[in-house]
């Protein structure tokens, strides 16, 4: 309702000032199948406690340009494909180059699929309920002596430590190996994914319960 007590300018300012703070429709994006291939739709997590923090966000291009950098829990948010890109550059061969990284991620998920001819998403989120740790060993200090003590992993650290094993043992294959990196991450993803104990992921996983269970 027009206001009296304003010029017919300041009425003007104000009419456009109230349509930009009115929020517009939202819009819904169509789901981009991952890699325009594989849908995340139908995909099973059986771990209750990752099941929150594992993102299968379908998109084309997983690359959010650190949009949720410096935030509480942001991680959570990023598609978890992405996080194992993100993972995979932490090596030298890889430090800074996503593209590269981005393109053994695709090629190793594409090889994936072609050896077990099951949607890799699928075949990855089992690897890394296999490959996350439930317990894990801090130290506490008595009296001027260190005691280890065991402690349980909360999940998304749980989730935090499995994609980045599973991005070393996968990349740590190819070192002066004639095997391509894409080959060795698929092969590393294939026997977490089994709970396969010669699995670079799985026996750090065994080896930090082991400890901790000799802590408690």
């Amino acid at each position: 309702m027009p206001d009296e007590n304003l010029t017919e300018v300041e009425q003007e300012i104000k009419e456009i000032a109230e349509e930009e703070a009115t929020p517009g429709p939202k819009v819904q994006l169509p789901a981009t199948p991952l890699f325009g291939k594989y849908e995340a739709a139908g995909i099973e997590v059986r771990d209750p406690g990752l099941a929150r923090y594992i993102n299968l966000e379908s998109v084309g291009l997983p690359h959010h340009s650190a949009r949720f950098a410096n935030r509480r829990f942001g991680k959570a948010k990023i598609p978890v494909v992405e996080r194992l890109i993100n993972n995979a550059m932490r090596s030298e061969v890889y430090n800074g180059k996503k593209a590269k990284a981005y393109k053994v991620v695709e090629d190793a998920f594409h090889r994936i699929a072609d050896k077990t001819k099951e949607n890799p998403l699928q075949v990855f989120v089992q690897a890394l309920e296999n490959s996350a740790p439930r317990e894990e060993v801090t130290r506490l200090r008595y009296g001027g002596i260190n005691v280890p003590k065991s402690v349980d992993v909360a999940p998304q650290r749980r989730l935090d430590i499995a994609l980045r094993n599973l991005a070393m043992g996968g990349l740590a294959g190819s070192h002066k190996s004639t095997k391509p990196a894409h080959q060795c991450l698929a092969d590393e993803i294939l026997k977490a994914s089994k709970a396969d104990p010669s699995s670079f992921a799985v026996g750090k996983k065994d080896e930090m319960e082991r400890i901790a269970k000799s802590a408690r």
